[in-house]
């Protein structure tokens, strides 16, 4: 069954709503990557913050406050009337939510548990469902009334590309009519010193598939798609296909020679009923790490030896964990939604010499006249967890 795309509220470090984040993402536009203190002790990191106001969590529902909740919130509230119009017509029980996250409300359980250290109380507003995987999906249902199926994916960086997965398989298995799918993640202390401590975050803005690549930067976003069996009245973008693969090769660093990677955009491939060349443009993984970089570089020249044109954009929203892979497919929607424009590769002009060649989006560069209109975006996680999803116009 066709999984058909029909909406998107997006929240991150490019900016608010989709034209906005359209505007600036094909601009390639890196002003929302600022350097800051405060997250990691005696060190200056570039990441990238949502610093415009979040809506403020309903009063009856102030148990699930976090940071977290208010940027999903942000994002279901561009998006509300296409929400009320589904539950409308299909009924709550007949709506689904999806998604995928890794720090959920761990920043308020932080604060909370310091404050009880030094205090040997709790904070009046700390509650510790804030912290659960689930806390997103129940605080959405909950907002909504919703009754169908509510549940989190956390598989680190491919979290919400496989929450978009399984949103199209709850659809194919007829358990409900419409997925509310996608994924979000804050930026929290926790995660900053976590990667910091693995010497695998950059101080600059990050320099995927550089010579002089240092490591990433952190980002927060909030993504929410409104998957249908339904195509929007004006257009008919969809998930085509989707392909993962786990090669567990390590636990944090990722298989050297791409073979898991390749697996999954093949898989992605085949369940599209697609060639290499039908592909008219590939969002990147592109971390900035120097393995993920050199892995993903091999991967894609396997998968594509005539070559695609391809970009990394996290060094205009910084690495947004379990939000990354629901944000750079929604950049591939967008690209489809505004003139087929692509994201540009924002980097120093220094290629790695020991890595493949790839074909670098320049500012501007729009999709091939005579390409189809089918975009992949590439997604990998710790312990070898690979995603690739295909976004284009339904056939």
């Amino acid at each position: 069954m066709t999984a058909y795309l029909n909406a998107v509220g997006v929240i991150c470090a490019l900016g608010r709503g989709p034209d906005e984040v359209a505007r600036n993402l094909f601009a390639g536009d890196c002003t929302g990557m600022q350097r800051e203190n405060g997250w990691v002790p005696e060190r200056s990191l570039t990441v990238g913050a949502v610093h415009d106001a979040l809506p403020v969590i309903p009063p009856e529902l102030r148990q699930q406050s976090s940071r977290n909740n208010q940027l999903l919130l942000d994002a279901a509230l561009q998006i509300h009337s296409q929400i009320q119009q589904a539950i409308s017509t299909y009924g709550p029980a007949r709506v689904a939510i999806v998604l995928g996250t890794s720090t959920s409300g761990i920043d308020e359980a932080s604060r909370g548990i310091a404050h009880y250290l030094q205090a040997q109380l709790f904070p009046d507003d700390y509650d510790y469902r804030q912290q659960e995987l689930s806390a997103p999906a129940t605080f959405l249902a909950d907002w909504l009334n919703i009754t169908g199926p509510a549940y989190v994916i956390s598989t680190a960086c491919t979290s919400s590309a496989r929450a978009l997965m399984s949103a199209q398989r709850l659809l194919d298995m007829n358990l409900c009519d419409v997925v509310l799918c996608g994924g979000v993640d804050s930026l929290c202390k926790l995660t900053l010193n976590g990667f910091s401590a693995l010497e695998a975050v950059a101080d600059e803005r990050c320099n995927p598939f550089s010579a002089n690549r240092r490591g990433i930067n952190i980002g927060e976003a909030a993504v929410l798609f409104v998957m249908s069996k339904q195509p929007a009245a004006t257009h008919a973008i969809a998930l085509l296909g989707a392909g993962a693969s786990s090669d567990a090769h390590h636990i944090s660093a990722p298989e050297p020679s791409g073979r898991g990677a390749a697996q999954a955009m093949r898989k992605a491939l085949s369940r599209a009923g697609l060639q290499p060349g039908d592909i008219g443009y590939l969002n990147l993984h592109g971390t900035a790490t120097h393995h993920n970089d050199a892995m993903e570089s091999h991967a894609v020249a396997q998968v594509f030896p005539h070559g695609v044109p391809c970009s990394s954009t996290k060094p205009m929203t910084g690495h947004t964990l379990g939000a990354a892979g629901a944000l750079e497919a929604a950049f591939c929607w967008l690209s489809l939604t505004h003139a087929n424009a692509l994201a540009p590769h924002v980097w120093d002009g220094q290629p790695d010499p020991t890595l493949p060649a790839l074909d670098w989006v320049t500012p501007g560069r729009t999709l091939a006249s005579n390409a189809q209109r089918c975009l992949m975006s590439n997604s990998f996680a710790f312990g070898g967890n690979n995603v690739s999803l295909i976004i284009g116009d339904a056939p």
